[in-house]
């Protein structure tokens, strides 16, 4: 299950219209995946403010998300039918199809998270092998909260509280953090 190389990285903006062309794209790779496995998934994203989502900042970040999620299924022994990870200019992806309950998946996936503070960059999605993405809600956790103010992180980027470049300071605070800690 390889990473991928923060070298490569476009380090270019991307527009509004690529970013929901990407998303339409992710949404159809999800409902191969399901069709293909019958099994739940797991997908990774960040979460990367500002108009550039390929950078060696982002690919850094995903890479020790991609690492975390390897410890994951080493540590609960779960068994994996397919890994992937895909190096975008609107941001990596990475996919897992486990062959598990899809709400021990998320459960998991959210206490990975919540153990690093880099974890609150990540963005993972676990889908179940009826195409329901679960939410934070479905195991009993608040919304995400904002990674400068603590307020909840969906009313800060409604009302732009907070500058691309204050938030990505904090982005790179958190990723030299978690180099330096391990």
């Amino acid at each position: 299950m390889a990473a991928v190389d923060p070298r490569l990285a476009a380090n270019r903006a991307v527009s509004l219209p690529a970013l929901l062309a990407s998303r339409e794209c992710r949404q159809a790779r999800q409902q191969a995946w399901l069709a293909r496995h019958r099994c739940t998934l797991l997908v990774l994203t960040l979460v990367a403010p500002g108009p550039v989502k390929d950078s060696a900042l982002t690919r850094g970040v995903f890479n020790l998300g991609w690492r975390a999620l390897q410890r994951l299924l080493a540590e609960q022994g779960w068994r994996c039918l397919q890994a992937e990870t895909l190096a975008l200019s609107t941001g990596c992806e990475g996919y897992l199809a486990l062959p598990v309950d899809a709400l021990r998946v998320k459960g998991c996936a959210m206490q990975l998270e919540a153990r690093q503070p880099i974890g609150r960059l990540w963005d993972i999605d676990v889908i179940n092998p009826q195409g329901h993405i679960l939410s934070r809600r479905d195991v009993g956790l608040p919304a995400r909260r904002c990674l400068l103010c603590g307020q909840p992180a969906r009313i800060c980027a409604r009302q732009r509280r907070h500058g691309s470049d204050e938030l990505l300071s904090e982005m790179a605070r958190r990723l030299d953090d978690a180099l330096s800690a391990g």
